[in-house]
């Protein structure tokens, strides 16, 4: 008997694992030995490995036995009832996630079977930073037009006067204090071009091959504040190509592989240049229902001594440095250039590794698809000189 039209039709539901893969926050399945059976596209990305590597791994090869998130499997599988934890600290030398929160269900399909999902409140902390950063470098950028107009003239002229009595004086010591002006004239005027670099200017993106970034990147810098560190290069040769402008590329990572040079010790000091795929964050873009999708990550890891606790949390904010003698504005230009591609900078950091990781976008597909056709012409253009 054919069904009414008021009643409704009955839809073939997903299967479990294609359920889990949409979900955007870390899921696995873990069996009575704490064997991943499964991952989702967002736990790959939290444990930062794929699932076949996963696979071949249990929960104890990542965390130790001690930590919080094995009691709270044994409460599961014991009372075999969902159990939450939250605020907890997955700390090891390959994981280190504060702020996260787990919850843990019993799966009846497989005996001792849980699965385990992963709330990791330190990326919404440091995506809610940023946020809270691009606000004030938007005063930042106000500041910096403001400053240009307001103190460069007047400085020329304090300069120019100072010129003209060096000139005149006959005293050295009048002379030098001249000279002492227009040094000090000089340094105002450079922080002054320093902090218009903030300024919200258009950026012009496009596609950019990552890796003749980081190629540029590694030379620059060993044959300059980088010549006797070792740089060690871990590359995905598939990834794609990034939605970015080249020249404001180059010059974040030579600050983050700078910064890192400058960090290590000298004798047995390594800095690691990584690149990877992975299915990434998805931000919402303020005013639309449109998401980001920033699945290519690019890394510098350093083996120095960390960055201490109370500067992590406001480390991309202007003025906030650790060198003697440094102005704080270097990661603060670094967080600003990388929203201007449209990417995320985060930071993990403790003793004896340093990472500073980006997830930028790939080109859109319209940007996709002219390059494909322009390297289809070249390559024909190519073959029928060949044949010529």
């Amino acid at each position: 008997m054919p069904p009414r039209p008021d009643q409704p039709r009955s839809v073939p539901l997903p299967d479990a694992a294609a359920m889990l893969s949409a979900l955007p926050m870390p899921a696995v399945v873990l069996d009575a030995e704490n064997r991943f059976r499964y991952a989702n596209p967002a736990a790959e990305l939290f444990f930062q490995l794929s699932f076949p590597t996963l696979a071949t791994m249990r929960l104890s090869d990542l965390l130790p036995e001690d930590s919080r998130l094995f009691a709270l499997l044994a409460q599961v599988r014991q009372h075999e009832a969902p159990v939450s934890d939250h605020d907890m600290l997955l700390e090891s030398p390959r994981l280190h996630r504060r702020g996260v929160a787990a919850h843990g269900g019993p799966l009846p399909e497989m005996r001792g079977g849980v699965v385990l999902t992963l709330h990791d409140g330190s990326t919404a902390q440091m995506m809610n930073r940023q946020l809270n950063f691009l606000g004030a470098a938007r005063g930042a950028s106000a500041m910096a037009e403001m400053l240009a107009h307001e103190v460069k003239n007047p400085l020329s002229g304090i300069r120019g006067a100072a010129q003209l009595l060096e000139q005149s004086s006959t005293d050295d010591g009048d002379r030098e204090l001249c000279q002492l002006i227009q040094d000090e004239a000089d340094r105002i005027r450079h922080l002054v071009d320093r902090m218009d670099m903030f300024s919200d200017r258009p950026v012009e993106l496009g596609p950019v091959n990552i890796h003749q970034v980081l190629d540029h990147v590694k030379r620059v810098s060993q044959t300059g504040f980088a010549a006797h560190i070792r740089i060690v290069e871990d590359y995905d040769p598939s990834l794609p190509q990034v939605w970015g402008n080249r020249d404001q590329l180059v010059q974040i990572l030579l600050n983050l592989v700078k910064n890192a040079a400058e960090a290590v010790n000298p004798m047995g000091g390594e800095i690691l240049l990584s690149t990877a795929y992975h299915h990434g964050v998805r931000i919402a873009v303020p005013g639309s229902r449109e998401r980001v999708h920033l699945p290519l990550q690019v890394s510098v890891r350093d083996n120095g001594p960390g960055i201490p606790e109370p500067v992590r949390a406001t480390l991309f904010e202007p003025f906030v440095t650790t060198k003697r003698g440094g102005q704080g504005l270097g990661l603060a230009l670094v967080a600003k250039l990388v929203a201007d591609q449209g990417g995320l900078i985060e930071c993990d950091s403790r003793p004896g590794r340093t990472i500073f990781r980006l997830s930028l976008a790939m080109p859109p597909s319209g940007a996709r698809r002219a390059e494909a056709v322009a390297r289809a012409a070249e390559k024909g253009m190519a073959v029928r000189a060949k044949g010529r």
